[in-house]
């Protein structure tokens, strides 16, 4: 079931609600420049084992609203929240990956974790912000040759082999968002990060992390967990940045553990 929910006058968000009928629920964050729709290998299964599984698109991505401005990680927290009250969610596990990892932490230091009862860091942009070399440049490419840029993207996401039609399908989920929005977040990874609120984290948070990964290294995950009460870290040896997809059984099955 899709829809959107007006997060501030003139901007909606998209949201995937699946199964909403299931007794446990999972909000799922996505990463940058993705949406959604990178978790249909999580929403494929999780449903059927009774969990109702949330996915949202960011402004700026996927079906959502495209605004050209509002892409601080404050805002960003802000539009989950007034999600989590739209749909009035209560003893949820929160789920981001990458960017959407930061997203969440400020999320849970900002607003209390309102509704949380356990947090899922998956390759989280965590603690420190992009270097302002990698992040020029993926805003320059972004800004001068975005399909260039995507498929860069692409080629260094995952560890294990992707076939062709895999990598045209996940080169699209970043076409569908706006090039100002791709630029916009870009520039907030490299001028803000999440240092200051993992201290703030106090709900079980599970720290999922590739050790392959060339996007965020797996040195920040151990940075992650060491700054985070209550926090485990497990390292997936066969997947680079995309764990969702290289280890999806894994992840999956560590999803149902830990979610309860």
């Amino acid at each position: 079931m899709g829809y959107f929910v007006t997060v501030e006058q003139g901007v909606k968000i998209y949201v995937e609600d699946i199964n909403p009928e299931g007794t446990k629920t999972i909000l799922f964050i996505h990463g940058w420049p993705l949406n959604h729709k990178q978790f249909e290998y999580q929403f494929n299964v999780l449903p059927a084992m009774g969990y109702r599984c949330i996915g949202i698109d960011w402004r700026g991505y996927g079906n959502s609203d495209k605004p050209f401005s509002g892409y601080s990680f404050d805002r960003l927290a802000d539009d989950i929240r007034a999600v989590v009250e739209a749909l009035q969610l209560k003893n949820f596990t929160l789920a981001g990956h990458s960017t959407g990892g930061a997203i969440s932490i400020r999320y849970m230091g900002r607003h209390q974790g309102l509704g949380v009862s356990r947090l899922v860091l998956i390759d989280a942009a965590s603690p420190s912000s992009v270097p302002a070399e990698t992040a020029n440049m993926f805003i320059t490419g972004t800004l001068n040759d975005r399909p260039k840029m995507l498929q860069g993207v692409t080629d260094l996401f995952f560890f294990q082999h992707i076939t062709e039609p895999f990598s045209d399908w996940f080169f699209q989920l970043g076409l569908q968002a706006a090039s100002w929005s791709t630029a916009a977040i870009m520039v907030s990874l490299r001028d803000e990060n999440v240092y200051n609120d993992l201290g703030k984290i106090h709900v079980p948070t599970l720290i999922i992390h590739g050790i392959h990964d060339q996007i965020v290294p797996f040195a920040k995950a151990q940075e992650t967990h060491k700054l985070i009460p209550n926090s485990q870290l497990v390292p997936f040896q066969y997947s680079g940045h995309g764990p969702f997809w290289e280890e999806r059984d894994k992840l999956n099955q560590l999803l149902v553990q830990f979610s309860g």
